[in-house]
């Protein structure tokens, strides 16, 4: 299987004018990807707290983009997510992923958001399937 991108992705997209638009560093030697995210009102759940989903696409698109970075493209067939702490808007966040196994079909990952405090925030699992490639457009 072969998936495109043509710059729309909500999260890292340049081409998406409702997009986060996030920059990943790729750190080839420790294996790592991270971003930093400042959420802002429109990414709130109930009043002034970021909702979760929007959390939990940050942590499930840094896997991918490691695995992509890695050049192992790949997709999530499973995710299992842990909000431990409220974030609130305008509070800046670093997510960060890695590859914690790897098999001939798939991708064991991990990822994490973390507050400029350092607590943490949010983290998740995930299995990744391994696809044939990405083609950029």
């Amino acid at each position: 299987m072969e998936l495109i991108d043509d710059g729309f992705c909500f999260v890292c997209g340049p081409k998406n004018p409702i997009g986060l638009k996030l920059d990943f560093i790729f750190d080839g030697k420790a294996k790592t990807i991270k971003t930093e995210f400042t959420p802002q009102k429109e990414h709130q759940g109930y009043f002034n707290i970021v909702h979760g989903g929007i959390i939990t696409t940050l942590l499930d698109e840094a896997m991918v983009k490691l695995a992509i970075a890695m050049d192992m493209p790949a997709v999530t067939a499973q995710m299992n997510v842990r909000l431990k702490k409220a974030l609130n808007v305008g509070e800046k966040i670093t997510i960060s992923a890695e590859i914690l196994k790897e098999t001939r079909k798939t991708l064991d990952a991990y990822a994490k958001a973390v507050t400029s405090d350092g607590i943490l925030a949010a983290d998740a699992t995930g299995k990744l399937v391994k696809i044939d490639s990405v083609r950029i457009e």
